[in-house]
């Protein structure tokens, strides 16, 4: 017998191609993800909060343990509250270079330029911090529920939310400090969310520049059985 909880609907709007254009298709995204990169010098041109919006919504369109939905995005636009995140990341990642990071780490971060220094962060016109709910709350009752495959979800949430901004025309940085517990206080979100990253988003600056890198080829990174 089947659980009477389990009230499915008809599958609508799906689209269908032919093989070819779906080679098609799949070949052109390639191509524009390709392009993506992750950049250090932001514009501070305004972009319209609408399409950090609808890229937002993408993210919420990715799939999660048992439909969960373990995320949430603050996006911070105002000018002190992004001084004061520049402030607390800066502070995390001079002691990551002068104490946490090995010298092999160092080296590997090397030809990327990177420093303790996150000008952009108060440049870019958005920053979006990512939050996992390790556990759900009801709005209404206060009552604690069981969240999972958080981290994998949240994950691919935060794919999702990458490529539609790249899909629209804004550049992006996934910004990593660890701890990041700072960005639970600053944005005063609640216990039961962890924050996993911090996406700054924008224009490119007009001078932007990019490590000269290249990607595995498929052949490194796929196997047929």
């Amino acid at each position: 017998m089947s659980d009477p909880s389990y009230r499915p609907v008809p599958l609508k709007d799906f689209p269908t191609f032919s093989d070819a254009e779906m080679i098609r298709r799949a070949h052109e995204f390639r191509m524009l993800m390709s392009r993506r990169r992750t950049i250090r010098q932001f514009s501070d041109a305004p972009v319209p909060r609408a399409v950090i919006e609808e890229a937002v919504r993408t993210a919420g369109s990715a799939p999660s343990g048992a439909n969960k939905q373990p995320w949430h995005f603050v996006v911070v636009e105002d000018r002190e509250t992004k001084r004061r995140i520049r402030a607390a990341a800066e502070e995390e990642e001079r002691r990551f270079y002068a104490e946490r990071a090995g010298e092999r780490w160092l080296a590997d971060l090397a030809p990327l330029g990177t420093g303790p220094e996150k000008p952009f962060l108060e440049t870019a016109p958005y920053l979006i911090a990512c939050f996992e709910e390790r556990w759900s709350v009801d709005p209404e009752t206060g009552e604690k529920g069981k969240n999972y495959y958080v981290q994998e979800s949240v994950g691919l949430a935060c794919g999702f939310l990458v490529a539609a901004l790249h899909q629209a025309g804004l550049a992006t940085l996934t910004h990593t400090p660890s701890p990041m517990g700072f960005l639970r206080e600053i944005l005063g979100r609640a216990k039961h969310e962890r924050p996993v990253m911090l996406i700054v988003t924008g224009r490119p600056a007009a001078d932007a520049r990019v490590p000269d890198i290249t990607r595995k080829p498929l052949h490194e990174i796929i196997s047929w059985f």
